[in-house]
């Protein structure tokens, strides 16, 4: 047999090595690890300083965990704990975990305390190496000599790395080993507390035993339970467990001591934490960290006076209903488990706490459905809405302590809300009749919300900002928002407001919401007959307009009327029309009567049809066209002067596609003016039927006017042709007459005078010919009233003569009468002829001449003869409105008496027919004299 070859130093070395790495592999206890290590490191390396020391995250700072020094009897200073601090070495090995070096340990300024502990030793040349494992720092171990600048050669640097880093590993696994046992724990004490819950009677001991585990599986300074009173926004303290001030077991009386929490909080006061809370969220604040913000977090810990606070929600279906603190009188960092159970008994007593109101819920919900069914039978029962919305106002707001009740309908025409009811204490103000528009997002909430929307604190949250300025000016701090139609759109809201902040609770939420529903289908039908009405009202108006533009035979009145109709069927404050007459270039501007001078428009005569933008736009659109006042060119706006306007709805005035629109109509409202549908739709009728009813109106007056020229002309012509003939036929009469046997110089004579005298008579026929063919012109001439008044009588004198009537001239004057006389001559011989002939036999003419003033002269003619009573008020109306109802004055005698009567009125005089009260007639004529 071969003898055993001894080991060597190398061999030996690997075996340390090997022993030391197998228990780093096993091991489970972190001091053993670190024990071993430390053995390996005296046994192998002379050094003569070993220190390890293990990283404490919370702390930060190396606990150290033993190790050898040059004297041999310093274990208590290896054991002490180093605070890390800022450009620390050993602060730095933690961070950048990378090996350190110094060659005279003694010199390094930032090596704090072991810089004295060199001192001391007379440490020089010292190499600091990291406890790393995947970049994450378990702690730090120093080797040190007593020789300057003596470092561990490279292959032992090699089996540092080595046995530290294992070291790492098996620290990174017995810690992940503790945090699982320690979750695991969790189960025994939540399912100890379960059963405890369960056999206890009443809310107040559960609480009580909830503390009590929770105190003594967290161990703080202070547990405590505080409730949330909803009509205030306020938590109270109700339980509360402190650690006694003996050491044993916790006490289970709460220890009263100089650091006593406060007995409650406001919501007001830490509104971060109640926002925390009602999302669901565990608040830990501890050393150096907080779940809140800083100005947060020093409040509520100066309301609980405490350093650390872990605490978790109590809420019940969203509901919140306290919660469940653990406070610290020291800083603390809270672990994962810990955080973990405070939740689940936190949830734990939201399960148990429903239990105590459990009767008074099902009374309050007993009540609530027979509020309901009260609301739903004075839905049923009660004709005026009004009366059913204040019964459930009052009801509701009983129920709820709440200040405002309001029911608002949305009217998507005008993109508002309406206020169709409210009720509010009597100091305080009322809703305007409306709200305005919300943003999308708050359109959006509504739209999808299946439930009432509680808003506590309405300065404190986001939503319904378009709104918040307005209620705040009511004081209203408060509110449950509900869809009347829920998860469709918004067709109506009720709204219940309180003029402090609070909290709702989900019963309140739930009665809000059905009584919502059933104001819904009151503003529903308040809706369809509000719609109905105005469809009533818009019908009756233009049924009213139709009618009254059809009897309206006056062109102004008739415009006037239809601006006046149009403007009260779309609700606008001006109606205004630029018309003109075919074929001008110029239109005039005409207003509704009852015009808001915000809205009336700048008066003027003209507004041009080929230069104005407006009229052109008009015009090129056959229908309506709507406009923006910032779409109007300044040139426009000149005369469009309206300082209120925003709106414009513009229209032109057609009739059929061959016809020249004449007209345009313009509506001016303000800039936020929305126009509706069924207000179009009217519109559109009135319009066209008012076009209609203008052509007709301007056709009729001008061929009515056309008429009366006509027929003017026509009697003037026979008149004058009356006039040619009678002088004619005489001339012939007398050519006649002439002897044959008369010598020839006197008949040549005779025969000249004669054809004189035919050329005089026929001569003025030439100007007729000439000036008057299609219309009658006026000349001014002048001649003595006895001159015209024998003149017409002598046209007369043969009928005076047939009928052996007495004539006579009563005149102290002889003015010089002035103006077209052989028309003036004309008509007094119409007046005379036919005085004569409706004058009895042997009857009597008079023939009155009475100067007014300097400037007109009456002439009355009376006879004795008679007239059907009603030309004499035919003649002072004049035509009938109606042009084929039969008249006196469409025929012979009062057609031509009419025609004397628009002669002199033409001619600046005037002509009147009257029945004197003796039974006479007389025949009035006011001439102008020169």
């Amino acid at each position: 047999m071969s003898q055993t070859k001894e080991p060597t130093s190398y061999d030996q070395h690997l075996v340390s090595l090997g022993r030391v790495l197998q228990t780093l592999r096993e091991g489970t206890s972190i001091d053993a690890l670190v024990e071993a290590v430390l053995t390996y490191l005296k046994a192998d390396f002379g050094s003569d300083l070993i220190w390890i020391g293990l990283y404490d995250r919370a702390a930060h700072r190396l606990s150290g965990k033993g190790g050898t020094t040059p004297l041999g009897n310093d274990a208590a200073v290896l054991k002490q704990r180093f605070t890390l601090t800022s450009g620390d070495v050993l602060e730095q090995i933690v961070i950048q975990q990378r090996p350190l070096s110094f060659p005279d340990l003694r010199e390094e300024v930032r090596a704090n305390e072991w810089g004295k502990f060199a001192q001391r030793w007379g440490i020089q040349g010292t190499m600091i190496f990291p406890i790393s494992y995947q970049e994450c720092c378990f702690g730090a171990a120093i080797l040190g000599s007593r020789l300057w600048g003596n470092f561990p050669k490279t292959e032992e640097k090699a089996l540092l790395s080595m046995v530290l880093g294992s070291l790492a590993a098996a620290l990174e696994r017995v810690e992940t080993e503790q945090r699982r046992q320690q979750i695991k724990q969790l189960d025994e004490p939540l399912l100890r507390l379960l059963a405890h819950l369960r056999s206890l009677p009443n809310l107040g001991q559960r609480l009580d035993i909830v503390v009590d585990e929770a105190h003594q599986f967290i161990q703080p300074t202070r547990t405590s339970i505080y409730w949330f009173e909803r009509q205030r926004r306020y938590f109270w303290r109700r339980v509360t467990h402190q650690k006694s001030p003996t050491r044993g077991l916790p006490s289970a009386e709460p220890a009263l001591t100089e650091n006593q929490p406060v007995s409650g909080m406001t919501v007001q006061e830490m509104s971060s934490f109640y926002q925390a809370l009602m999302a669901d969220q565990v608040v830990s604040i501890g050393e150096a960290m907080s779940s809140l913000r800083s100005d947060v977090t020093s409040r509520v810990m100066q309301n609980i006076k405490a350093r650390s606070l872990l605490a978790a929600p109590i809420l019940y279906r969203n509901e919140l209903l306290g919660f469940l603190a653990a406070e610290g009188s020291d800083a603390r960092v809270w672990q994962e488990g810990e955080k973990k159970f405070i939740r689940g008994a936190a949830q734990l007593i939201a399960l148990v706490a429903p239990l105590e109101d459990m009767e008074t819920m099902i009374e309050q919900t007993k009540l609530d459905q027979a509020l309901t069914a009260e609301i739903a039978h004075s839905i049923y029962d009660t004709s005026d809405w009004k009366v059913t919305l204040k019964n459930a106002a009052e009801l509701l707001g009983k129920r709820l302590r709440t200040d405002r009740f309001l029911a608002l309908l949305y009217n998507p025409e005008q993109g508002h809300f309406e206020v169709c009811y409210q009720s509010h204490p009597k100091n305080r103000r009322a809703l305007g009749t409306r709200l305005g528009t919300l943003s999308p997002i708050d359109w959006d909430m509504l739209e999808r919300h299946q439930g009432a929307i509680a808003i506590e604190n309405i300065e404190e949250d986001l939503r319904l900002a378009a709104w918040r300025e307005t209620l705040l000016e009511l004081d209203v701090r408060s509110l449950l928002l509900c869809n009347t139609a829920l998860g469709q759109s918004v067709e109506g809201l009720l709204i219940v407001a309180h003029e402090t902040p609070r909290a709702w609770s989900q019963p309140e939420g739930e009665l809000t919401q059905a009584v919502a529903r059933q104001i819904g289908l009151i503003l529903r039908q308040w809706q369809l007959q509000q719609q109905h009405e105005q469809q009533q009202k818009i019908y009756q108006t233009i049924q009213w307009g139709l009618a009254s533009m059809q009897q309206t035979q006056q062109l102004d009145l008739l415009e006037r009327s239809a601006l006046q109709y149009i403007a009260q069927v779309l609700q606008a404050p001006v109606a205004a029309l630029v018309s003109w007459f075919p074929g001008k270039r110029a239109g005039r501007l005409m207003q509704s009567i009852e015009s808001d001078r915000r809205f009336s428009c700048n008066p003027v005569l003209k507004v041009s049809l080929e230069t104005d933008v407006l009229m052109h736009r008009a015009l090129a659109h056959d229908g309506i066209v709507p406009l923006s006042i910032d779409d109007i060119p300044p040139e426009t706006r000149q005369w469009l002067n309206a300082p209120e306007a925003g709106q414009l709805l513009m229209m032109a005035l057609r009739t059929a596609a061959e016809h020249e629109p004449s007209a345009v109509l313009i509506v001016v409202d303000t800039l936020d003016r929305q126009w509706i549908d069924r207000q179009i739709a009217a519109l559109t009728i009135l319009v066209s039927q008012f076009a209609w009813s203008r052509r007709y109106l301007m056709v009729s007056e001008s061929l009515k006017a056309q008429r009366d020229r006509l027929e003017r002309l026509s009697w003037y012509k026979h008149r004058r042709l009356e006039d040619m003939y009678r002088a004619v036929k005489s001339g012939v009469t007398r050519l006649g007459e002439m002897p044959s046997s008369a010598p020839e110089p006197l008949m040549a004579t005779r025969q000249q005078q004669i054809l004189r005298q035919i050329d005089d008579a026929i001569a003025p026929i030439n100007a007729v010919i000439r000036d008057e063919q299609w219309q009658l012109t006026h000349r001014t001439d002048t001649v003595p009233l006895i001159s015209l008044l024998r003149r017409a009588l002598d046209r007369v004198d043969h009928l005076i003569k047939q009928r052996q009537l007495w004539s006579q001239v009563h005149n102290d004057t002889n003015p010089m009468v002035t103006g077209d006389i052989a028309k003036i001559e004309l008509v007094l011989y119409e007046l005379l002829l036919l005085a004569c002939q409706r004058s009895h036999p042997g009857g009597r003419i008079d023939i009155w001449c009475r100067p007014l003033d300097a400037r007109w002269i009456e002439v009355s003619i009376t006879d004795d003869g008679t007239v059907e009573p009603r030309l004499i008020d035919d003649l002072e109306r004049g035509r009938a409105v109606d042009l084929l109802a039969p008249s006196l004055i469409d025929k012979a005698p009062g057609l031509h008496l009419a025609i004397c009567q628009s002669l002199m009125k033409q001619l600046g005089g005037e002509f009147n027919l009257y029945k004197l009260e003796d039974g006479r007639l007389m025949s009035r004529l006011v001439l102008p004299i020169g």
